[in-house]
């Protein structure tokens, strides 16, 4: 049959098979599996904190690419909370304030995450991707590759339930940021669960969306692939030539 005069999903399947792209989701990567459990090392533990922070300085540029794509001030005046949640405002800590908690309750000082030197290739790039992403893609799409949240808020009390117990090393102060996100990824998927069901409404374009879904789920799945080797495997970038961390850091694309 041809895909093109395919019938649409309805509002509630295509919201079901966003939902089912669930079984992708990073939760289910070997790596953060073994965080869950209590298998992960301390130095697993800092390299995850260091790599993904570099995530979490990455998501405001993001979002600031889909505002300035978006010309309805409705949806700016929403999506700009979110920027807001992650850089706080004069006075009021953000997300990455948080985060910077995060990294000294596992041992690593503000400093350290803020250098980025930690930061692997692979995480690097994957990161860029979806920003680049956000700054080239229609503002519709690019702002419903979001919906990974649609997961978060499993993630987020998986780890407040399982962090205290198995890496009592790790000060609680530490995971302000998780219980933070239980709130805000509701709130953000309940919007961004709005703009799919309102836009994408062709057999077509919803089957562009959940590629799109599965990109992000890409990006996720592969930054624990780049921590798996370097942290796991104990193969890092140029591990057969040197043991110095030689890759490139900073902001160069």
């Amino acid at each position: 049959m041809d895909q093109t005069l395919a019938a649409p999903l309805s509002p509630a399947a295509f919201e079901q098979a966003l939902r089912d792209k669930g079984a992708y989701y990073h939760i289910h990567h070997p790596y953060h599996i073994a965080m869950h459990n209590g298998q992960a090392t301390r130095a697993q533990i800092q390299g995850w904190v260091a790599n993904r922070f570099y995530y979490q300085v990455s998501i405001p540029l993001k979002d600031a690419a889909i505002m300035a794509n978006c010309p309805d001030p409705a949806v700016r005046r929403q999506w700009i909370q979110r920027i807001l949640d992650h850089d706080g405002r004069e006075g009021q800590e953000g997300g990455m304030d948080a985060w910077l908690r995060l990294g000294e309750a596992v041992g690593l000082a503000p400093e350290e995450l803020l250098s980025q030197r930690r930061v692997l290739p692979g995480v690097r790039f994957a990161v860029d991707a979806y920003v680049n992403f956000a700054r080239r893609a229609c503002w519709q799409e690019a702002a419903c590759s979001s919906l990974t949240e649609l997961f978060a808020p499993h993630i987020h009390q998986s780890r407040l339930d399982s962090w205290p117990q198995h890496y009592p090393w790790i000060d609680g102060a530490g995971y302000d940021y998780f219980r933070n996100r239980l709130s805000q990824a509701n709130r953000d998927v309940e919007h961004g669960l709005q703009l799919a069901l309102t836009y994408f409404r062709t057999y077509e374009s919803q089957q562009r969306m959940l590629q799109i879904l599965q990109f992000k789920l890409d990006i996720l799945w592969s930054m624990l692939d780049a921590m798996s080797m370097a942290y796991e495997l104990h193969r890092p970038p140029y591990h057969t030539v040197t043991a110095q961390p030689v890759w490139h850091h900073g902001g160069l694309v």
